[in-house]
């Protein structure tokens, strides 16, 4: 693409750089410069104008953005839609509710091949609703070389995807002391599930003892099993873990580096996945607890690598309702 100032008779067939007022009108940039605009122009006295002059093997902003876009979603599956090209841009939509799965590699390198064709995204795993905003294609200048253009599609190609919820519905066990929150939180926790397309079909509270939540857990068969304590889980041989164990299931994970959400526990019963609450679970303010209940509700995979990347970021918003906050008031 050659760029530059040039007299208004050179410029016919190039694009508009700046926007033009004249006679009362307004040329936009970007506009294809044609007979009519250069004698409109030029009867209003303009004698020079900026521009930019596409070469052979250049490809215009929006026919690269758009070639960009299918093959960020080439072999993705349902989940996502794109938007036509405008301006150089082109957005991929959430089609449903699920979490973003990207090649976080492949899209780094891919912005890496020229500085004028981009495509930025939402976090990794990132949970996502109908019509959400999961990326963006933008050629940033008016036009890019067709060399540079394949071979980010080639490092691209099918790299974004939306991973949507593969369970339908779960039961929530609440244990119970003299002193227990009862339902509060009740309604954060079902907004939660009802955000991911899931049910919650059973709601068992219990003394807060490790025999008779294992008995409370085996009459569970749902899709998704909850626990939220009314004492916080300090180890994973404390009650609400022991009693998983107990009913015939297994604990995975306790704890994770990412604040509010600490004492999450993570595990399995019946070959159904078991979710260990904390606290912060009571709180409709974002904690970890979100990022794992959308994560293992889309059938993503969460062990001892996936836990320590969140720790980059894993410092979430203070809850202030918190009994135990990060930094108590002096």
């Amino acid at each position: 693409m050659i760029f530059a100032e040039v007299v208004l008779e050179e410029a016919e067939g190039a694009i508009l750089a700046h926007s033009i007022a004249y006679s009362g009108a307004r040329l936009k940039k970007g506009t294809c410069l044609v007979p009519e605009h250069i004698a409109a122009l030029r009867a209003s006295g303009v004698k020079r104008v900026t521009v930019a002059h596409l070469e052979a093997d250049d490809i215009h902003e929006n026919k690269a953005a758009d070639i960009l876009a299918d093959a960020l979603l080439e072999q993705s599956g349902a989940g996502l839609k794109r938007t036509a090209p405008f301006t150089g841009r082109v957005n991929l939509i959430a089609t449903g509710a699920g979490v973003v799965e990207q090649n976080v590699a492949r899209l780094i390198d891919m912005n890496k091949v020229d500085p004028m064709i981009t495509c930025a995204t939402v976090p990794q795993y990132q949970q996502m609703s109908k019509g959400g905003l999961v990326a963006t294609v933008k050629i940033i200048s008016y036009s890019v070389p067709r060399v540079n253009l394949e071979k980010a599609c080639a490092l691209s190609r099918g790299a974004i995807r939306l991973r949507s919820p593969m369970l339908q519905n779960a039961s929530l066990l609440i244990s119970e002391t003299e002193h227990a929150a009862g339902d509060k939180g009740l309604s954060a926790i079902s907004a939660r599930l009802e955000a991911l397309g899931i049910s919650l079909e059973k709601i068992k509270r219990v003394p807060h003892n490790t025999q008779l939540i294992a008995q409370a857990l085996a009459h569970f068969n749902t899709d998704l099993v909850l626990i939220l304590t009314s004492s916080a889980t300090s180890d994973i041989n404390d009650t609400a873990p022991a009693a998983v164990r107990l009913a015939g299931g297994e604990v995975s994970r306790f704890g994770m580096p990412v604040d509010p959400g600490n004492l999450l526990f993570l595990g399995s019963l019946k070959d159904k996945p078991v979710i260990g609450l904390p606290g912060c679970a009571r709180s409709p303010a974002l904690n970890g607890v979100d990022w794992i209940l959308s994560r293992i509700s889309c059938g993503v995979a969460c062990d001892n690598d996936s836990f320590a990347e969140m720790s980059v970021g894993g410092l979430l918003k203070e809850i202030p309702t918190r009994p135990q906050p990060r930094r108590p008031k002096s």
